[in-house]
């Protein structure tokens, strides 16, 4: 029995075709790997380096240099919270202190007791404008609050009950006042991503 299914690891095998170097789809290949499981399990890297015909100590070394990569089991919904200079002037700390009442944790990395839950405090999110931000189920949330903090976590323990959390709609406009939580990416910046009309 293997750790991966059939299915990703035929999914992994493919990947090596749409990168100039085959170690360039290992990255990814861990990434599926961890979507899969939560966490990189040492047989789960061996079964990502069979299926790309890569040394394992080469894909144990990827996995363990990236800390976007778990060796650990971590909580379903995954915080990271930016806690860099910017974030920190605009309340970093606070809204850290927060999460980690609001999910039932005392350090980052631990998993809350319904298994739903860590965080982990990260340098930069690439969006210094909208501190304090934080990234979550791939997902940018920014100008949190400890109101933002509880409704983000609540919304998740309503889903795992099966009740449907409405989402704000997505609109040309919603995107100049900033990114939705639904965003993967950092927004743009305020006032801009539009051209002035030319006048006469």
């Amino acid at each position: 029995m293997t750790a991966l299914s059939s299915h990703l690891l035929e999914e992994i095998k493919a990947l090596p075709a749409k990168y100039p170097q085959p170690r360039s789809a290992v990255m990814p290949a861990l990434d599926l790997a961890q979507e899969e499981l939560g966490h990189l399990t040492p047989d789960a890297m061996s079964e990502v380096a069979e299926a790309l015909q890569l040394d394992p100590g080469y894909v144990e070394g990827v996995a363990t240099f990236y800390t976007l990569f778990h060796l650990e089991p971590v909580g379903k919904h995954r915080f990271y919270v930016c806690t860099n200079l910017s974030c920190m002037l605009r309340g970093a700390e606070d809204i850290v202190d927060r999460l980690k009442g609001a999910i039932g944790v005392r350090e980052p990395g631990e998993v809350s007791k319904d298994g739903l839950f860590s965080y982990e405090e990260v340098e930069c999110l690439g969006a210094c404008e909208y501190a304090p931000v934080a990234r979550l189920d791939h997902r940018y949330e920014v100008d949190l609050t400890r109101t933002k903090i509880d409704s983000l976590v609540n919304d998740r323990r309503l889903v795992r009950k099966h009740i449907k959390v409405p989402r704000r709609p997505l609109s040309e406009d919603s995107l100049d006042e900033g990114p939705l939580p639904g965003s993967a990416v950092p927004p743009r910046k305020r006032g801009g991503g539009r051209r002035p009309k030319k006048s006469g």
